[in-house]
């Protein structure tokens, strides 16, 4: 009796995977697959599934959590689970000859574990100890392994071929894996999954509210993150530098023209107002002199006086006393034809 027992329970279970793997199958086919995701079809069908189960369990779990548990307990068990992966990732730096980073982090594990009562404070960070991110997946990556296509694996998310391999080597290298009864060790895996939802509930509320189509920005996030840590972060030193702003010219609206330098400074006035972005006004007379002064040259301005209270004497351009007579501060430099321009307001 038992026997038949346990042959229907099996026949159940064999027919319940027989129709999710027919249901997955059914959903699997997209007829203009994505560049590197042939597998698109598929991929967003267990996408789908996975988002519903975050949705139903997952989310709500870790939010009790949060409203459970105190923001200091969750920040000590945040980095108590990530003392332990520094254990996998000065590993993988090891294997790929990273040595400082390798050594930094064996450093990082020792100070939490002794100073930092066994992870839950990260003494390291504060020892000014930088927190580095590596894998397997990164590591047969770093020795030419191909990424391979996109994969959304059950449960676990986005990943490729390549990291579906590595994070089969990472469970057996994290020491999770080994701690007896094995029922203690999964509920740690399962408390670490909870603890780290609950860390991107904010960011999953922006995902939500800004991504039209969630699936292709998961897929090209996860894609561009891991093409980052795969080359150390290189590309980013080509990207232009924003912060100098020491080269960039002023523009400020300075009425007066020369008016805007300060008293007492030497040299033409057309210059001053050129450094600092002002023009000099012109008076609408100054429309007839532009004409008559066409073929004259440009020529430096007079200097201004020590005192801001004298009066600026006009200029001649040409030296004679019949000729147009133009204030030193209306004149604006020279184009680069050397004729004289005029700005009229």
């Amino acid at each position: 009796m038992q026997t038949l027992r346990k042959r229907g329970v099996r026949t159940v279970q064999i027919a319940t995977f027989a129709l999710a793997a027919a249901t997955l199958a059914g959903c699997s086919t997209v007829q203009t697959p994505t560049k590197g995701d042939p597998l698109e079809g598929l991929n967003r069908t267990i996408f789908t599934v996975n988002d519903k189960l975050d949705q139903y369990a997952l989310k709500p779990a870790a939010k009790g959590y949060v409203w459970a548990t105190p923001q200091p307990v969750r920040d000590s068990v945040t980095n108590f689970f990530s003392n332990i992966g520094d254990v996998y990732i000065a590993a993988n730096n090891l294997l790929q000859l990273k040595i400082t980073d390798g050594v930094e982090d064996i450093m990082r594990i020792v100070i939490n574990t002794v100073f930092g009562v066994g992870g839950l404070f990260d003494v390291a960070t504060l020892a000014k100890l930088p927190k580095h991110d590596n894998d397997l997946g990164l590591t047969l990556g770093h020795y030419g392994v191909p990424a391979g296509p996109y994969l959304v694996l059950p449960l676990f998310g986005p990943s490729t071929v390549r990291d579906a391999v590595g994070s089969i080597g990472n469970y057996y290298v994290n020491p999770l894996s080994y701690i007896n009864p094995p029922g203690l060790s999964w509920a740690l895996y399962g408390l670490n999954v909870v603890n780290t939802r609950a860390n991107l509930l904010n960011a999953s509320d922006v995902l939500e509210g800004a991504a039209l189509d969630k699936y292709s920005f998961v897929r090209n996030a996860y894609l561009q993150r891991r093409q980052y840590l795969l080359s150390d972060g290189k590309q980013s030193q080509s990207l232009p530098n924003y912060g100098d702003e020491a080269g960039l010219p002023k523009y400020e609206d300075v009425d007066g023209g020369a008016a805007a330098a300060p008293a007492g400074t030497q040299g033409a006035a057309a210059k001053a107002s050129a450094a600092s972005g002002a023009t000099a006004a012109t008076p609408p007379q100054a429309a007839s002199a532009a004409g008559a002064t066409t073929g004259a040259t440009g020529t430096a301005a007079a200097p201004e006086a020590a005192s801001g209270s004298v009066e600026t004497p006009p200029l001649d351009l040409n030296g004679g006393p019949e000729t147009t007579q133009i204030p030193a501060g209306q004149l604006v430099p020279p184009t680069r034809f050397n004729f004289p321009s005029f700005k009229l307001r």
